[in-house]
């Protein structure tokens, strides 16, 4: 294996798993960009790097990894000053190369398919990280940076790659917000969330051996219209979550008589 010097733009969530498990596997980090110095602190400690405010790389590294929210994504590239042999990567699932100033010549997408929180361990293990490069080298020291750590480089377009990451928003971020949903409505009934858990593990398990489309259950699956409007019922105390029980029902519904 090859070791690299590394740097980064950014030490939020998906910089700091990344640049962590870089360095654990034997990667040199240089230098870290934020303009939260207490934010990077931790990381920059950890991975034995300099931090700095400034998008001014004055140490030559092999790649720069732009781990930053994408509304900042384009600002950020088009403020970056490093050594014009470095390849630079951002991390965004729906931007692709475009996005570049042209004066950056070795570029490429790093996208790692997962959500990643602060303090919590990620398991990188066969991890999609999706991969598209300005040329062929750029792509093999991707290629093996993503296997170094374990994960699994997966080369894709800009357009396969939106579609994946729009994909990622309804499994992951939507998903999400309905089991926060399903928690505000147990602890309203003073109930545990735990006891929910059973349930979801058996859901997602179950989409994932037999199709999703083919493992759908509930009072909307049946169009079981008294329930269904009992359900709206007991979310009175939500007009939000009664609208959105309404639209996710009535989409099911449509879905399973669409033919």
């Amino acid at each position: 294996m090859n070791y690299l010097n590394i740097s980064l733009a950014g030490a939020g969530r998906v910089a700091d798993t990344l640049c962590r498990k870089l360095y654990n596997s034997g990667h040199r980090i240089l230098q870290i960009v934020s303009t939260n110095e207490a934010e990077a602190a931790g990381l920059v400690s950890s991975c034995n790097a300099e931090w700095s405010s400034e998008l001014v790389y004055d140490k030559p590294a092999d790649v720069l990894l732009v781990a930053v929210p994408d509304n900042k994504l384009e600002k950020i590239l088009g403020d970056i000053r490093c050594d014009e042999k470095t390849i630079v990567a951002h991390t965004a699932g729906s931007y692709g190369l475009g996005i570049f100033p042209e004066r950056i010549k070795k570029k490429a997408v790093f996208y790692p398919l997962q959500t990643f929180t602060k303090g919590r361990e990620s398991d990188l293990k066969d991890l999609p990280v999706i991969i598209e490069a300005s040329g062929e080298d750029v792509k093999k020291v991707l290629e093996g940076l993503a296997a170094g750590i374990g994960a699994a480089p997966l080369y894709m377009g800009l357009e396969a790659r939106k579609m994946l990451h729009l994909a990622a928003v309804f499994v992951c971020n939507f998903n999400n917000y309905m089991l926060t949903a399903g928690k505000e409505i147990t602890d309203r009934a003073g109930l545990s969330f735990d006891l929910l858990k059973p349930l979801v593990t058996e859901t997602i398990s179950k989409a994932f051996e037999n199709g999703p489309e083919n493992s759908q259950t509930g009072p909307a699956v049946r169009n079981d219209s008294n329930t269904i409007e009992k359900h709206k019922d007991l979310l009175s105390f939500s007009p939000e979550l009664q609208n959105l029980y309404s639209i996710i029902s009535q989409s099911i519904i449509a879905y399973y008589n669409k033919y």
